[in-house]
């Protein structure tokens, strides 16, 4: 006999994640945290529990990363991986922006840093496929989009590990479950 989910969950979600994307009131500046077992910049989330709904998972990842409780306010974007390497790398993705309504600005065990960048100046390290994804948040969509994730290839996997070595070293790790934290 099959397993029956709880009313309202879904199995599937932990193949999908969440990202979320807060602007100062000006909407030039974003807020970006600093991974602690990848030392880079990227925009807030994670994955969904089988519990919770996508716009549930944005408020507990946000909370969690950064401090701030908050609301979703539209619904940006739906990525899904093209290739096998996005596969690997990534899973469907819901893209929302949001409106901080509480709480202050907080490290955790996943954070090592939580700061607002200008929108003229995000850090070099911010991998893709988060520029173009902060883009589109930018771009203002009367529309929620549905694209393919794009900006992450084998040539710039390679590029990036002969760069960088290190840092690439240490997000497929974490990618394979071995992640290495900076306390």
């Amino acid at each position: 006999m099959k397993a029956r989910s709880a009313p309202g969950s879904n199995p599937n979600r932990h193949k999908q994640s969440v990202i979320g994307v807060v602007f100062s009131e000006d909407r030039g500046r974003v807020l970006l945290i600093k991974r602690r077992d990848v030392p880079v910049w990227v925009l807030p989330g994670g994955g969904i529990n089988a519990d919770e709904t996508p716009e549930q998972a944005i408020v507990r990842e946000m909370k969690e990363e950064t401090g701030y409780c908050v609301v979703p306010c539209r619904k940006i974007a739906e990525y899904t991986p093209k290739n096998f390497l996005t596969k690997c790398l990534t899973k469907f993705t819901h893209f929302y922006e949001c409106r901080i309504l509480s709480g202050t600005c907080a490290l955790s065990n996943e954070t090592q840093g939580v700061q607002f960048f200008p929108l003229d100046a995000l850090p070099n390290t911010l991998p893709p496929p988060f520029s173009e994804w902060i883009e589109d948040a930018t771009a203002s969509f009367p529309h929620t989009l549905k694209k393919e994730i794009v900006g992450i290839s084998y040539s710039r996997l390679i590029k990036t590990l002969v760069l960088r070595p290190i840092l690439t070293l240490r997000f497929l790790c974490a990618k394979m479950g071995m992640p290495i934290n900076d306390k």
